[in-house]
């Protein structure tokens, strides 16, 4: 069975001697993380360091070569159908840029998550994603329209609804502010935020944007050479040494963190 018992500030996800690779190429080899409860935790690193291969891991859309990844103190590899099934009701995911069913309107795609865990009627479904669009700061006309209709922003927004169909305890966020204007991808941090602070959720967030690690990480997971290479506060990784952890927090794009 899962075990729902960890106390607040206790990992949530662990992840163990990590390798993935695909053919010959290694893109992790020995990566160790702890996720703890509560926080919002930044994963940065340069192109090619594998930051949503690791996503990709932790949810098992990609089986690693070696190690080992636990969630809620659970190896989902060693689940049996159903109790994957069950762990799954507890984490909501945004890749890039919503990844909507393009067929499906915002109001069904939300309901999607609700179709496939849960045996709930249709009026219920309708009432859980109008509350779930409303979190996300769309307007209840964003419900019947198709992803097609809505700006990138909103996009993003209402996959996010989606993310939180099932009232999960973990979000997971692919580069959630690419393609958008600044002051878009300031508002989706702020919401992201007060969501986390309302929700009490734990977030794992890839990302290459600087303003969002300055606005809401507590925390932040330096990819590089195969493994974590730093994690720790922001304020702890400005005085890094490593030649990529000082160039990007002090390069020319690093405005935001010398003010």
């Amino acid at each position: 069975m899962l075990d729902r018992s960890q106390d607040a500030g206790s990992a949530v996800i662990s992840v163990r001697g990590l390798k993935t690779q695909f053919g010959s190429k290694v893109i992790h080899d020995g990566l160790d993380l702890d996720v703890y409860r509560g926080e919002v935790l930044g994963i940065v690193g340069g192109s090619g360091t594998g930051k949503s291969v690791l996503m990709r891991a932790i949810l098992g859309l990609i089986s690693p070569s070696k190690g080992r990844i636990s969630v809620f103190g659970e190896d989902a590899r060693s689940l049996s159908p159903a109790e994957r099934s069950q762990l799954e009701q507890r984490w909501g995911v945004l890749f890039q840029d919503g990844a909507l069913f393009s067929s499906l309107t915002v109001a069904q795609n939300v309901q999607a998550p609700m179709r496939e865990q849960l045996d709930l009627s249709q009026e219920l479904m309708d009432e859980l994603a109008a509350l779930k669009i409303a979190m996300v700061g769309l307007q209840p006309d964003a419900g019947p329209k198709y992803p097609h209709e809505l700006s990138g922003g909103m996009r993003k927004r209402a996959g996010l609804a989606r993310a939180l169909a099932l009232d999960p305890e973990i979000v997971f966020l692919d580069e959630p502010t690419a393609g958008l204007d600044p002051i878009g991808a300031a508002a989706f941090d702020e919401l992201i935020k007060r969501l986390q602070r309302t929700l009490g959720l734990t977030v794992f967030m890839v990302t290459h944007d600087l303003d969002s690690l300055y606005a809401i990480c507590d925390r932040i997971a330096v990819l590089a050479e195969g493994r974590v290479i730093a994690v720790g506060r922001l304020e702890e990784l400005l005085g890094h040494s490593h030649p990529w952890i000082r160039e990007y927090f002090h390069g020319p794009r690093a405005r935001v963190l010398n003010r």
